[in-house]
């Protein structure tokens, strides 16, 4: 079990659990395991990005000093989408990238997310090894005083590369639908007009205006309310929220009910079906997504393969056995003929696609698709690693899944970012699944809580 690193990167309070001096050490030590391949002629090459949260210069900053005391030449991004600095890694050529975000999070969060040359998140191995330098008695990496120290170039101009390449995935103009759009205050609110005015699109948006601490407040991937209110209120087609660093997208159908990332993999990946376009006939999403989501599939004749709860595992079934479409329940939605990471923005413009070619609403295109009734609760928790040591916590999780009878499931989990046990269950109605929900985390508080 890694001891710094979760799900997405390093995440904690910013300047308290996440610290400059921590953010150095992760440059320094991340820099050197992420580079130390290159030939001695060879200076290497990492971008580091961030969002729009106020916490975000001063960890950069800290990071990039850590880079640069191991000869690591650094391309600075600025703002820009985690998607988006996913992309210039690998159209720029360069050994690594790094985003500064703790995506969905609240303001005071923050977190560093490290990419390889190839544009993917790191392998639990390769964060491994980062942590033994973090936690060495010694720091024995090279420290040049002059020649070979590192140097830092500004590269804002990659956020116009980013935006040609998202766009020159639509194949047409997307007019025709009127869409308001959640930029969350995030690292996409300075890109959208940009993007979507190019594309043709009929569109307003709220909240794009960051301030250093309104991201993600009320607004965004995780609070829709806002936005479901502004489409009924301007007669909309639609609506896409981003989250903070836009690598989520949830929509909003135009009677303003949400429309999660399962709804979305499932229009996107039926339209590719009927045109031959989804290999092996087969979505990957993770153990969170509704029974629903997989039983619609099976109606269409295709298959639903589920991963541990994280992005990255979803991308990992995908590259190792041929998939071009998967994703989570959460809004990550991974099209890896275009991307090979979850991309808010490239998402929400081929719903759009799918929504013209079609002729049809969201409603309309979701009509098939069944949701079973789900209850999720997050518990706060000391120790999140340690609940399969409590029988009766187990206990309780079987009687449930015994009194289901089969028509639903349970699904207990620690949270990959914060100290959360989260409790879920999908049943054959609200009011039940509802109570089993609540039957298993009146036992979680009893005995981790207490």
């Amino acid at each position: 079990m890694l001891k710094y690193f979760g799900t997405d990167g390093v995440r904690g309070i910013a300047n308290q659990g996440l610290t400059p001096e921590m953010a150095f050490k992760l440059g320094r030590d991340g820099g050197y395991v992420l580079t130390k391949n290159k030939k001695d002629d060879e200076q290497a090459k990492v971008l580091v990005s961030r969002d729009t949260r106020i916490s975000g210069q001063m960890l950069e900053y800290a990071f990039i000093s850590g880079l640069l005391s191991v000869g690591i030449e650094v391309l600075e991004v600025g703002v820009i989408t985690t998607p988006g600095l996913s992309y210039l890694v690998r159209a720029q050529g360069a050994d690594a990238g790094v985003q500064i975000s703790a995506s969905h999070n609240p303001v005071e969060d923050n977190g560093i997310k490290f990419f390889g040359s190839d544009g993917l998140k790191l392998s639990d191995t390769m964060e491994g090894e980062i942590e033994k330098l973090i936690d060495a008695k010694e720091d024995t990496l090279p420290r040049p005083a002059a020649k070979g120290l590192g140097t830092v170039t500004d590269f804002h101009e990659g956020s116009s590369k980013y935006l040609q390449f998202i766009e020159n995935t639509i194949p047409e103009e997307l007019d025709g639908i009127k869409v308001v759009i959640d930029g969350a205050n995030g690292a996409a609110s300075a890109l959208i007009s940009r993007l979507f005015a190019d594309c043709g699109v009929d569109f307003t948006t709220i909240a794009t205006h960051p301030d250093g601490l309104n991201i993600n407040d009320h607004v965004g991937a995780t609070h829709t309310e806002k936005l479901q209110k502004e489409v009924v209120k301007q007669g909309a087609q639609m609506g896409l929220a981003f989250d903070g660093d836009a690598d989520r997208c949830i929509a909003v159908d135009e009677n303003g009910k949400q429309v999660d990332g399962d709804h979305i993999m499932y229009i996107i990946g039926t339209y590719l079906a009927d045109h031959g376009r989804l290999k092996k006939n087969t979505i990957v999403t993770t153990v969170m997504s509704n029974l629903g989501f997989t039983k619609a599939l099976e109606k269409k004749g295709l298959k639903n393969v589920r991963t541990q709860v994280g992005d990255r595992y979803v991308s990992e079934e995908m590259r190792a056995h041929g998939y071009n479409l998967g994703g989570e329940q959460s809004g990550h939605v991974i099209m890896s003929d275009y991307h090979n990471t979850g991309d808010g923005m490239l998402t929400g413009l081929h719903l759009m696609l799918v929504m013209k070619r079609t002729g049809k609403s969201l409603t309309e295109l979701l009509k098939d698709f069944k949701e079973y009734p789900q209850c999720l609760i997050n518990v706060p928790v000391k120790d999140k690693k340690s609940w399969k040591e409590h029988q009766p916590i187990l206990d309780v999780i079987k009687k449930v899944e015994d009194d289901m009878g089969g028509e639903g499931r349970v699904l207990v989990r620690p949270s990959g970012t914060q100290p959360l046990l989260r409790v879920m269950a999908e049943g054959p109605t609200q009011e039940e699944t509802n109570a089993y929900v609540k039957q298993i985390v009146d036992v979680v508080k009893k005995e981790m809580t207490e």
